[in-house]
């Protein structure tokens, strides 16, 4: 190695970085890296966001329909409740003991008064009673009329006597209208016309047509027209003789009179105004105040081993809602303290897992926004989705569960799982019970969820885990003695009872398992609509996707096999054999595959400067420094770099491309480089780190087997007899190398799992360099 270099043993390295601590210093020094501060600061804001969607400033509220408490459940605090039945009872009482409403039409009356002066008028101004129609005289006549008898003819000629003194009738008239006066301002009507439900039957609210404002109360049986005209024949002889048209009461115009009006058939001018009778029963019911009723402290309100109805559970939230108002304010100050703290040791318990094995997501803040914002909707969906109308409080553990397991690793997801269940139930104040069922909704999705080829696996998964949900909630419902209920209580309607009533317990716990299995479908289902935005938040690529991006008419591979196509071939054949190393260490082989295939695309840029596009043409770099030629060749990262997120390739397509080199050393022109400054000593010495790619150095497993993959496919071509032994040694040589160059520092590559990629590379190589049997007529080519 030259003088000048700037690279130090590794040996040094290693001493410096395990070089032993105090013991404070050891415990307190990441408080003194701003990053990790910052990432603390984030986990806080997370918390106190967790903090205010659950409430947990106030006790909460652990009861639902179905939950059958080991214990009676006595009042806290003395609180009171509508009583429902009889505010109920008094509000029907209003509405039936209120008034309907009438309109009264009084021109019906005044067209009535009119005929009877008009056939008057025909009657009296008649020259005989021969003259006389009898269809008009019948009218007056009492029934059945017989115009033609004697007792017809002294009627008419008695009624004639008594209006002789009136001629015009304008006495007559005036005598009528009076007697007629109640009828025209409260109205007559056959019979109501609204039931007993609808109001009142002995009065009702009247109204002339067209205003409701002049309304006013009368008495039923003085508008029923068979009460109301019972005196209608004294009210006419009265009001005659105080008009003067005879000296005394005359029997015969009050009698033919009386039975021109029955014979017409006195009108009803009443009809029920609808609209406004139901405003008014509105008004009376909306007026009765609640009935309540008072519960003491200590008074029973659930029997212990009874399951709880939807009354129950309205009763025991009122006293819940009573006890929070009497909670003292130091007690709520206390309790919010407390359930900060709980969130807090929850991500303090997560933040040690991540900080041992998911160190990049502390690294990657955006990431780590981005799980914390997951977590917190997650958990306000479950508080929210816990309640009676949907108890689908599992599902959105299950879409969690999935989208971390997709996204990170289905370790991760069971813990963070686990940790939020954990949230939910204390906040919440559920038993146990119910926190094995949401850790189990958690935990199978993030079991069972693998690498994701197909859309349909998601709901596979999901059936799956519905039937291992369901399964776990028969078992913890047989032995706690709970039935975990179903969506808006519908197990009594599920069960054809009546609703509100008990169901069998077996009943109960059958629907309610089969409530949670479903949901964990439900969840599978959603989430194969949602996998494209995971994706795209996330950052990250299923194999599903991962075979989409393979697809050898990619415009990027199409381009590179036009314009390179040595370098599309070297490319091919290292994502064979990146794709078998990955998958010895159980990596991510596909994702292997797929990044190699892109790994050499900033080739295309400048394809006559590498070697496999070369062919039989000179070598470019003849021409060149050595220092210039190294800038050409580290250029190749850079510029495919800039191609793939022209062409939008994800950032883990991205990661390799940066990462296949590391920041390992462009050996050749370094050489020759040293060769020249050895030559002229004028030159000085040479910058080893102006001949080492920029970096970084592979990040994750499949990283690292694809460099070491793409290192030994090029170096493979060299070997002039690649007999197993030689491509063996060749493969540890090169591993060894870059071990020893550090490469493999920050990707938590093993010594074991760098064994394995070297036997599968061997392998691999192996079988392409096979030797072939000579047949005898065979000639050398």
């Amino acid at each position: 190695m030259a003088s000048g270099t700037s690279r130090r043993p590794r040996s040094a390295r290693v001493s410096r970085e395990v070089a032993p601590r105090d013991g404070l210093a050891r415990w307190f020094a990441p408080a003194r890296d701003p990053n990790l501060l910052k990432r603390a600061a984030l986990c806080l804001v997370a918390a106190i966001a967790i903090w205010l969607v659950t409430g947990a400033w106030a006790p909460g509220f652990p009861y639902r329909s179905g939950y059958v408490p080991a214990r009676d459940i006595a009042s806290r605090v003395e609180f009171e409740t509508p009583n429902e039945r009889e505010t109920e009872a008094r509000r029907r009482a209003a509405r039936s003991e209120s008034l309907a409403i009438y309109q009264h039409d009084q021109r019906v009356l005044e067209e009535l008064r009119k005929a009877l002066k008009n056939e008057l008028f025909q009657v009296i101004r008649a020259e005989s009673y021969a003259s006389l129609d009898n269809d008009v005289w019948s009218n007056f006549l009492d029934p059945p009329p017989d115009p033609d008898s004697a007792e017809s003819r002294a009627s008419f000629e008695s009624l004639r006597a008594s209006l002789a003194s009136d001629m015009d009738l304008s006495r007559f008239e005036g005598a009528l209208e009076r007697a007629l006066a109640d009828y025209e301002r409260d109205g007559l009507l056959e019979n109501l016309t609204h039931s007993l439900e609808e109001g009142s039957q002995t009065a009702v609210l009247v109204h002339p047509v067209g205003n409701e404002s002049l309304v006013h109360r009368v008495e039923v049986k003085d508008v029923r027209i068979a009460e109301a005209t019972a005196d209608l024949e004294q009210r006419l002889n009265v009001s005659f003789a105080s008009a003067g048209i005879s000296a005394e009461p005359n029997p015969v115009l009050t009698a033919r009179v009386a039975a021109w009006l029955f014979a017409k058939k006195i009108p009803t001018t009443l009809t029920v105004n609808r609209s406004a009778s139901e405003r008014a029963r509105s008004a009376a019911e909306s007026a009765i105040p609640d009935v309540m009723f008072t519960y003491h402290r200590g008074d029973r309100l659930a029997g212990r081993g009874l399951s709880l109805t939807p009354a129950d559970v309205s009763l025991l939230r009122k006293e819940h809602e009573a006890v929070i108002r009497a909670q003292p304010i130091r007690d709520r100050i206390a309790r919010s303290f407390a359930g900060l703290g709980m969130c807090l040791a929850v991500f303090v318990l997560c933040g040690t897992y991540v900080r041992f094995h998911e160190r990049r997501l502390l690294d990657d803040s955006k990431r780590l926004v981005v799980l914390l914002t997951l977590s917190v909707a997650t958990v306000g969906l479950c508080v929210a989705a816990s309640r009676d109308a949907w108890r689908a409080e599992t599902i959105p553990l299950v879409l969690f569960s999935f989208t971390v397991a997709i996204a990170y690793h289905r370790e991760l997801a069971l813990i963070a799982g686990t940790c939020l269940a954990l949230i939910v139930v204390l906040t919440m104040e559920f038993d146990l019970a119910e926190f094995i069922l949401l850790v189990a909704s958690a935990a199978c999705p993030a079991l069972l969820v693998g690498r994701v080829r197909n859309r349909t696996r998601l709901i596979y998964v999901g059936a799956l885990a519905g039937i291992m949900l369901g399964c776990t909630t028969l078992g913890v419902g047989v032995l706690t003695g709970q039935s975990f209920g179903t969506p808006s209580s519908s197990i009594p309607a599920l069960a054809g009872l009546v609703p509100g009533s008990r169901p069998p317990f077996a009943v109960a716990l059958l629907t309610g398992a089969t409530w949670f299995g479903f949901s964990s479908l439900i969840g599978g289902l959603l989430m194969t609509g949602l996998l494209p935005f995971v994706e795209k938040i996330f950052d990250v690529q299923t194999d599903l996707s991962l075979l989409e991006l393979g697809d050898p008419a990619h415009p990027l591979l199409q381009e590179l096999a036009r314009r390179a196509p040595g370098t599309y071939n070297h490319s091919i054949n290292v994502a064979s054999l990146a794709e078998s190393a990955a998958e010895s260490i159980g990596a991510n082989g596909l994702l292997a595959r797929v990044g190699a295939y892109f790994h050499d695309i900033g080739k295309m840029v400048k394809p006559q400067y590498f070697v496999e596009n070369q062919g039989q043409s000179p070598s470019r770099h003849e021409s060149l420094l050595p220092a210039m030629s190294t800038l050409v060749i580290i250029a190749h990262v850079k510029d495919g770099v800039e191609l793939a997120r022209r062409h939008h390739l994800p950032q883990s397509i991205v990661d390799f491309i940066e990462q296949h080199h590391g920041t390992t050393l462009v050996e050749y022109f370094f050489g020759q480089a040293s060769k020249l400054s050895a030559n002229d000593p004028d030159r000085g010495g040479v910058d080893e780190t102006s001949f080492r790619y920029p970096g970084p150095r592979p990040q994750s497993r499949e990283a690292a087997a694809m460099m070491i993959a793409d290192a030994v496919e090029s170096a493979s071509r060299t070997l002039v007899d690649p007999t197993p032994a030689r491509i063996e040694g060749l493969v540890h040589d090169i591993a060894r190398k870059r071990l020893l160059d550090g490469q493999f520092d920050e990707c938590g590559l093993t010594l074991k799992e760098l064994s394995a990629i070297e036997e599968s590379l061997v392998k691999s190589l192996t079988a392409v360099y096979h030797s072939r049997v000579k047949y005898p007529d065979q000639q050398m080519a």
